[in-house]
């Protein structure tokens, strides 16, 4: 059966996550894709993601797979299977592009690195033209130059349970799950978004736990407002405690900005 991977956008902010619930009220962007693919091919159909967001979460990269038979694609081409998937879902999702890929394509394991953005705005002003992507500081400093020191003890094979939701540690220890990850990426600096200036925090990692970018983000900022050194996140790291760490940074400054399916290199950084 073939395999087709789309490319897909979404703002996070009416959804309750990327992950279908079961209750069918509640709003989802696998529940949008799915139900839209389901009335296109007029049977059910189950896709698989690259990474999972939280609610609120944007993505600008993600990708999504799922298989048809032959004659489903023959019987819509994937241009049209693009048009067709844009005029069902929510107008807050947008499908960029739909590949085929080879038979048993995955998503979600056969990606190599994901790469996460999350935008802080400091100015006493609301940033309203990019307030729904931002987290909001209103007027509180950050030293930058102090954000990346911390940042840079992040890189690396770590055990990130300190930076995981403690409800979600438990169950993958539970089930004999590690809680270590690789970080390839982590840095921070300033750019321009829509005119106006913000500090952004790029992480890049072969996957990562529930709530764990955010939570990398709200330690940061601790470091950034002169609240804790550098040194405090390898604390951070060794104590494998969610309570060590910071605040979980709010959903709305993150943003899942893509996923590579080859090894991640230097040049790769974008």
């Amino acid at each position: 059966m073939p395999t087709i991977a789309l490319a897909v956008a979404y703002n996070g902010e009416p959804f309750a996550g990327f992950a279908r619930q079961a209750e069918d009220h509640v709003k989802t962007v696998q529940g949008e894709l799915e139900q839209a693919l389901s009335l296109l091919y007029r049977r059910e159909v189950k896709t698989v993601c690259a990474g999972r967001t939280d609610a609120g979460v944007h993505a600008l990269g993600q990708v999504v797979s799922f298989d048809i038979s032959d004659e489903e694609l023959k019987a819509k081409p994937l241009r049209s299977l693009q048009r067709s998937m844009n005029a069902l879902v929510d107008e807050a999702i947008s499908i960029s592009a739909a590949e085929e890929k080879a038979a048993g394509f995955s998503a979600r394991f056969d990606a190599q690195w994901r790469e996460y953005h999350y935008h802080i705005c400091t100015q006493s002003a609301r940033p309203v033209l990019i307030m729904p992507l931002v987290w909001h500081l209103g007027g509180l400093s950050l030293d930058v130059a102090a954000m990346n020191q911390a940042a840079s003890r992040l890189v690396g094979e770590h055990d990130f349970k300190s930076f995981c939701m403690a409800a979600s540690a438990h169950i993958i220890e539970a089930d004999g799950r590690s809680t270590c990850r690789n970080v390839m990426v982590c840095d921070v600096y300033e750019e321009m978004l829509v005119g106006t200036p913000v500090i952004t925090v790029r992480v890049v990692g072969n996957a990562f736990l529930h709530s764990m970018v955010r939570t990398m983000v709200g330690t940061l900022v601790e470091v950034g407002r002169g609240k804790r050194d550098a040194s405090w996140v390898d604390d951070v790291l060794q104590a494998r405690n969610r309570s060590a760490a910071g605040q979980n940074a709010p959903a709305a400054g993150l943003t899942f900005w893509r996923v590579g399916y080859e090894p991640y290199c230097e040049a790769d950084r974008g």
